[in-house]
């Protein structure tokens, strides 16, 4: 028999799915009063990657979900990278997982329940990995295949990080390359080969441990990760949540390479073109950018993409050694900077 191929069975693709900026801003819009809670510590006021609550022991309690419709077609691999995904919110913050809980849907009627198990294997799989139990879940009969993770953590109240606390100055630091929405796409329309297949499948795996470490550092001042709205789309989160904008040097930053040989295909996500439609009046170009390219890159749907960090200068150091014990060499240069604040939330120079 044919392998089942399970990007066949849904119309996204991993962070890909998610619902377009303009429209999530309406989705969570509301009139009613919101009610107080001193112990919440970061919530829907702001566009982080969790939530976290003050346990009162000096710990901070965080709390996310996520979950997504198949980026790969093997279900093994699908429930692993969903797995290392929704961990990564934890990590984002400067925290330590703990335990997660499962979330699948699962179209009954069109595949079966064995390959619904490999999903839950590669998912505990790599909950063993970041050291935390799956620990159960909910399950539903839905028309597309879907699965993810809700995940707790823990982190010094102190140290936890956020996506809205940059500073003026703050050098900008990138740990994995762009472009793994272009090579997913490339697969779903069966174009991928077989050594592009296994780059993106290392890298979508790959837990963003580094984090947890990061948090530990007081010039550290704000940490995201970058997921369905590209990096362009979360730096404009951290450069508008923090009140000032951003630099990005254009040629520093880290790209896939076999990414470039399917943009010349012209396979690109269709959440790209949501993205760009949701942040381009909020962007600009310096001169010698190659702005066809970057219009590509920068807004590409990445699922368990790489940390965005904002680091005070003097705390630089602190951070690439770090970044050197987790095997991350390759991300020690500055991809931009936080300058004030502009016309424009981003520009992009050469």
């Amino acid at each position: 028999m044919e392998p089942v191929k399970l990007t066949q069975f849904s119309h996204g693709a991993g962070c890909g799915c998610k619902i377009a900026p303009a429209v999530l801003d309406t989705i969570l819009k509301t009139n009613q009063p919101s009610t107080a809670f001193p112990q919440l510590l970061v919530g829907n006021a702001s566009k982080d990657d969790a939530a976290a609550y003050d346990l009162g022991n000096g710990q901070a309690l965080i709390s996310t979900t996520d979950f997504f419709m198949p980026i790969v077609d093997d279900a093994f691999s699908f429930g692993k990278i969903a797995g290392a995904n929704a961990i990564s919110d934890v990590y984002a913050m400067g925290g330590t997982p703990i335990m997660a809980i499962a979330i699948l849907g699962w179209p009954i009627d069109k595949l079966s329940p064995e390959l619904a198990q490999q999903v839950i294997e590669g998912a505990r799989s790599i909950c063993e990995e970041a050291g935390i139990p799956l620990a159960g879940g909910h399950s539903i009969d839905s028309p597309e295949p879907i699965f993810g993770l809700s995940v707790n953590g823990l982190a010094n109240k102190e140290q936890l990080k956020q996506n809205n606390k940059a500073k003026e100055g703050d050098l900008l630091f990138l740990t994995k390359p762009l472009g793994v929405g272009i090579l997913s796409t490339a697969q779903k329309r069966n174009v991928l080969t077989e050594e592009h297949e296994a780059l993106l499948l290392k890298q979508l795996m790959q837990l963003n441990k580094a984090g947890a470490a990061l948090g530990k550092i007081d010039g550290v001042h704000a940490m995201t990760d970058v997921t369905g709205f590209g990096l362009l789309g979360h730096l404009i989160e951290m450069a508008e949540g923090s009140d000032v904008s951003a630099e990005i040097y254009y040629s520093k930053l880290p790209i896939i390479e076999a990414a470039k040989t399917y943009l010349a295909q012209r396979i690109v996500p269709d959440a790209t073109y949501r993205n760009w439609n949701s942040y381009s009046s909020k962007t600009g170009f310096g001169a010698g950018v190659n702005v066809m390219e970057a219009f590509n890159v920068l807004p590409d749907p990445q699922t368990n993409g790489g940390l965005l960090i904002a680091v005070a200068p003097d705390a630089v150091n602190m951070v690439q050694s770090i970044l050197e014990e987790y095997q991350l060499q390759d991300f020690l240069e500055p991809v931009g900077k936080m300058i004030v604040k502009a016309d424009k939330v981003v520009t992009v120079n050469i």
